[in-house]
């Protein structure tokens, strides 16, 4: 009997990619919002690398 725990190959990463995608778009709204700030610049830098990782990953079936 399948439990809630259960998942689909590849549905892990769709979450990751949502919640990575969904955490740089805040982060871009806020650096218009205070203008640029090196720590700011990172974390996007950072975001859009594991995006690019997981688009990689996942043969781009984001």
């Amino acid at each position: 009997m399948p439990t809630s725990n259960d998942s689909k190959p590849g549905q892990n990463s769709a979450q990751a990619a949502e919640q990575v995608a969904s955490a740089h778009k805040i982060l871009k709204e806020l650096q218009q919002k205070v203008g640029n700030h090196p720590e700011l610049g990172e974390a996007i830098t950072k975001l859009e690398m594991a995006l690019n990782t997981l688009a990689v990953k996942t043969g781009g079936l984001l």
